[in-house]
């Protein structure tokens, strides 16, 4: 499946104050939801159900470390890709399991590829398999060192709860 950047719905004050509470406790039932946040429980059931199939929730998977697989490597590689291939060589990267994220960019560079790599070595065979994908036409590497940011939306959440609260 083609994830587009734009293709998810918008989440409004209760979705995002419920949202929150998720990301505060993961394994919360539906039940301890609705009384915290002050809602009925089919309410909450819908909401999350909702927000499930309109592409809101991330997959799980995106939880789990590649370093706790195994993959304590992790580099982006920019892909220039021949115009007309585009859509091949997404499809022809999303079959390398060390591929764990492909972003469509405007400018220069055309893909944007996060990979995880378990060393130099395995990161230099990623590489050259990138670059043996028919249409493409360029790679650049760089290592990623640290992470100063990780991945996040609480911030952009508790905004769009306290939108509620400015609104009335």
């Amino acid at each position: 499946m083609h994830v587009r950047l734009s293709n998810v719905s918008r989440v409004d004050p209760t979705d995002a104050r419920l949202l929150l509470a998720l990301a505060e406790d993961p394994r919360a039932s539906v039940m301890a939801l609705s009384q915290r946040l002050g809602l009925a429980r089919n309410t909450v059931q819908a909401r999350l159900t909702r927000l499930e199939g309109a592409g809101v929730l991330a997959p799980f998977d995106r939880r789990v470390r590649p370093e706790a697989l195994g993959y304590p490597l992790e580099a982006y590689v920019t892909v220039q890709v021949v115009q007309r291939s585009l859509a091949d060589v997404g499809d022809a990267l999303a079959a390398i399991p060390e591929v764990l994220e492909v972003t469509g960019l405007s400018g220069v560079t055309d893909l944007l590829v996060q990979v995880a790599a378990r060393d130099a070595d395995d990161l230099w065979r990623l590489t050259e398999q990138v670059l043996a994908i028919p249409g493409v036409q360029r790679t650049d590497t760089a290592l990623a060192l640290r992470r100063f940011v990780e991945h996040r939306t609480e911030p952009l959440l508790q905004r769009t709860a306290r939108a509620s609260t400015t609104e009335s």
